[in-house]
């Protein structure tokens, strides 16, 4: 079963998968679905991308802690059900070269907080009997949609390149590998606790750009400079610029496989022949 606010092209036609259209921020009737299913993985939560203004970062806030909140409520209590509940890299800050386990404290800026909350919320359900697991996603890279839409047209009109100095670190996984993450913590209720969702190799945001423009055929030399970037984007500005090096500790002691470990695979992969020979 799939619950969302709209539809989306590509939701598979079996006689096993039905669609609710639904604002999980709000109670409602599609709360009644939840305690039918075994595992339930909540990625709901409003864009981060764009200028925050106080509606905006209330906006998402609410899709995230509320979303999670009514999923927790939803379940009676003592029913088996296995809550996977994302999170971000965002629940470290910034926090330049350090190497980020699962078992590093959190941030002190928005973003921080917000997932410092999140994950109490879905931790919550603990006290329900509720098998919970919180996983910290890094950027996920998908033929369609999120970041390298953002990023790809800039890229394509030859004027893509790293984002300030270029020097912070950039969590990242390629799409395949998160779902076949997701299915691994699944089939593995006795899990739980803090998981960073990331590919095992980060970079930095200089070797994204690099090559991304090897993938698309084009340069990666322009910059957009950090006072810019300040200047259009407000406080958002300090996520592009801020410095992640997260790894998946939990996930490779538990043996998990990485389709996609190295930046220029993953990006193979997605963009086609363009990205000359895979790499780790």
């Amino acid at each position: 079963m799939g619950l969302a606010r709209r539809s989306a092209p590509g939701l598979p036609e079996h006689p096993r998968f039905r669609f609710v259209a639904a604002d999980t921020a709000r109670p409602g009737p599609w709360q009644h679905h939840v305690a039918e299913v075994d595992t339930v993985v909540n990625l709901a939560g409003r864009s981060i991308f764009g200028r925050w203004t106080p509606a905006v970062k209330a906006e998402i806030r609410e899709s995230r802690i509320l979303t999670t909140r009514n999923v927790v409520e939803a379940v009676p209590a003592g029913c088996p059900v296995r809550l996977i509940s994302a999170s971000g890299a965002g629940y470290f800050g910034s926090r330049g070269e350090d190497l980020l386990g699962e078992d590093e404290p959190v941030g002190t800026d928005f973003l921080a907080k917000l997932s410092a909350d999140w994950e109490a919320e879905a931790l919550r359900g603990g006290a329900k009997g509720l098998r919970v697991a919180v996983v910290r996603l890094g950027v996920v890279l998908a033929r369609d949609g999120g970041a390298l839409a953002q990023m790809i047209p800039a890229f394509r009109r030859f004027v893509g390149g790293p984002v300030g100095d270029g020097r912070q670190w950039f969590p990242w996984i390629h799409m395949d590998d998160l779902v076949s993450a997701l299915v691994f913590l699944a089939d593995r209720p006795e899990l739980g606790g803090a998981l960073n969702l990331c590919a095992p190799e980060p970079v930095r945001n200089r070797e994204l750009a690099a090559a991304l423009g090897r993938a698309l055929n084009r340069p990666a030399v322009v910059p957009a400079p950090a006072f810019l970037l300040r200047a259009v984007l407000g406080e958002f500005a300090g996520v592009l610029l801020g410095s992640q090096r997260m790894v998946p500790r939990r996930l490779l002691q538990l043996g998990f496989e990485f389709g996609y470990p190295g930046i220029h695979a993953a990006l193979h992969a997605i963009l086609g022949a363009g990205a000359g020979p895979e790499r780790g």
